[in-house]
């Protein structure tokens, strides 16, 4: 029997686990380059055969965390990951009035993914996907980014002797650009967008060969990235969270999070799912705005969080499932709300977050401000990168003291 099978989120047909999978091949025929593809893969793992083989059930959750939870992924064996520490992130406790005394009473919690070995939640994904080529004998990995996915799947290769092509936006930020080829990566910008440079890696892809870590495209970037939902779990000792904010571009990261409470609940470990809030830009609202349309409608992007700066969200029908099966909720917040939220996380907790990781604190900000969060709930924000990916959005927002002699006189009037 198969450890696992994929089904195709739009016709429901399922298939083995044999070999590279991307998209249903019946379903994505007919995709429009410039439309949300349909078709993409969901991973359903013998839920009923991991309860029986720990028939401990009371301590299923724990059986699951010591063995890495190898049996909810695609893959054979733990030691295939890289040696890197990748997941194991921090999560932060706040009192809601160390934040703001405003506020009503609450337990915040940041689950920090900037803490991940190049600095995002993307390595999550990355893992995943490079193991997965290590037990198939595959040395070169592609990937279209704008910075976090192609810095990710950079490192996580040079630490597994694999070889990466990251295709980028010229435009990208410098510093995740430098980080991509600093781990020794091949990186061919590209005079475009996104998309432009998603669509790109796609043609490479077939025409050379290479494996394909595209977001969505490839279904184990979302089976790396609900690591994090297991993670959450542990980490509040079981006790699921009331609301989780996540910033939102192409729809995977949301995904990821459902889909790892899906896992626990489909295994009886939690009855279940939390009310996840998906946060966008509204200078960046595809997934969003077209959440309750019957046929998509794209509004061009320019958000400053370039992360989540998305035309075309490749995994939006996915995560508008999820979304709408477990009632989730949506916020759009500007991206003025955006750059303020990131220096007040920075002032308030000391935790230094992209401006894409800090769009979720925002949607929390605004939620707070509608009165929608109650006494005593707990709330998580899952932060997903560093603040040192992109230091330009941050630097209009500081102006640097003119220098001072070193002589104590000259600093009297200072304090």
């Amino acid at each position: 029997m198969s450890k696992y099978t994929y089904v195709c989120c739009n016709c429901k047909k399922h298939f083995f686990d044999e070999g590279v999978k991307y998209l249903c091949p019946d379903c994505s025929a007919s995709n429009n380059p410039s439309l949300p593809p349909k078709g993409v893969l969901k991973v359903i793992y013998n839920y009923q055969d991991i309860k029986k083989r720990y028939f401990h059930e009371n301590r299923l959750f724990e059986s699951l965390h010591t063995n890495r939870y190898i049996d909810l992924l695609p893959i054979k064996s733990p030691d295939s990951l890289s040696p890197l520490r990748t997941g194991h992130t921090p999560l932060y406790s706040f009192f809601s009035k160390k934040l703001n005394d405003t506020f009503e009473e609450f337990n915040v919690f940041f689950k920090d993914d900037s803490r991940n070995p190049t600095f995002s939640l993307k390595d999550r994904a990355s893992d995943l996907v490079s193991a997965f080529a290590k037990e198939n004998g595959i040395s070169t990995i592609i990937a279209a980014s704008t910075g976090n996915a192609g810095s990710s799947i950079a490192g996580i290769c040079a630490s597994q002797g694999q070889k990466a092509i990251v295709m980028v936006p010229a435009k990208a930020p410098i510093a995740k650009l430098l980080q991509i080829m600093h781990y020794g990566a091949q990186i061919i910008p590209v005079d475009g967008t996104y998309d432009d440079a998603f669509e790109l890696s796609l043609k490479a892809s077939e025409k050379f060969g290479f494996y394909n870590r595209n977001t969505a495209y490839n279904p184990l970037t979302i089976e790396g990235k609900k690591t994090v939902a297991f993670e959450i779990f542990a980490d509040l000792n079981k006790i699921l969270p009331d609301l989780i904010f996540v910033s939102v571009g192409d729809g995977v990261i949301i995904s990821g999070l459902y889909k790892g409470f899906e896992d626990l609940l489909q295994l009886g470990i939690i009855d279940r799912i939390p009310t996840i809030v998906a946060v966008q830009s509204d200078k960046s609202k595809n997934l969003i705005a077209n959440m309750d349309n019957d046929s998509f409608i794209l509004y061009p992007s320019s958000t400053v969080a370039d992360s989540i700066s998305v035309d075309v969200p490749r995994n939006f029908y996915m995560a508008k499932h999820f979304i709408k099966e477990y009632s989730g909720k949506c916020i759009l917040v500007s991206d003025e709300e955006i750059i303020k939220a990131s220096s007040e996380l920075s002032n308030k907790t000391g935790i230094f977050s992209e401006p894409a990781a800090s769009a979720a604190y925002a949607g929390f900000i605004k939620y707070i401000n509608k009165d929608i969060i109650k006494k005593n709930q707990n709330v998580v924000i899952l932060l997903t990168g560093s603040g040192l990916k992109d230091l330009k959005n941050v630097e209009r927002l500081h102006e640097m003291p003119e220098a001072v002699v070193p002589d104590i006189n000259a600093i009297n009037n200072i304090f």
